[in-house]
């Protein structure tokens, strides 16, 4: 039974990591289309209502927090890599700082999937407040991009269900190991009892 629980920390370790990876990708992507089609409408950064398409300072409103996204994804990923610093993936007891670990990446992981919820939510909002004729016009002129498309706000839902489903499993799996932890405690109590 261990063998199969220690099998699977390690595959939830490293899937783990790869949805923390996963989430960095997408702080790098998020403004890509905002960026090809609302960058050049903005006349001047220092006046950004000063804008050929009415809502396109989105774009800039956005910057902050893609900033502290991309901070916090790193650190999302730094958390995960505790997991295999802690040896979490391969022990078969469990000590103090694997509790840690966990407890650190459970925490750290919800906390950034609800705070980056709320954000993109409300940036999404922003966006579709954009004149979209106007954005059409200015694309025709420029030859830049137009786009309607929610795609890149929309995506964190796979993003982040990915990394609450690995968190989800990786709580189960510790459940799952303090319980096959105490049957063998009760096992070797009961051998020396035995032995007396």
């Amino acid at each position: 039974m261990y063998k199969k629980q220690v099998k699977l920390q390690k595959i939830l370790c490293l899937a783990l990591l790869l949805a923390s990876a996963l989430v960095f990708v997408y702080s790098l992507g998020i403004m890509t289309d905002l960026y090809d089609a609302l960058y050049s409408t903005i006349r001047s950064a220092s006046n950004l209502d000063r804008s050929t398409v009415t809502g396109s300072r989105v774009y800039y409103d956005m910057q902050d927090f893609n900033k502290l996204f991309l901070k916090l994804s790193i650190g999302m990923i730094l958390l995960c890599v505790l997991l295999f610093v802690t040896n979490t993936q391969s022990r078969r007891k469990y000590y103090i700082g694997n509790y840690c670990a966990i407890g650190l990446v459970t925490a750290g992981g919800a906390a950034l999937s609800v705070w980056a919820h709320g954000q993109i939510e409300f940036y999404k909002a922003k966006f579709l407040e954009i004149n979209f004729e106007e954005l059409a016009t200015h694309a025709a002129k420029r030859k830049t991009l137009y786009t309607e498309s929610t795609f890149w706000f929309d995506v964190h839902y796979l993003v982040f269900g990915l990394l609450l489903i690995g968190i989800v499993l990786l709580i189960a799996s510790t459940i799952w190991k303090c319980k096959l932890m105490k049957e063998e405690q009760a096992l070797i109590a009961q051998g020396k009892g035995a032995a007396a």
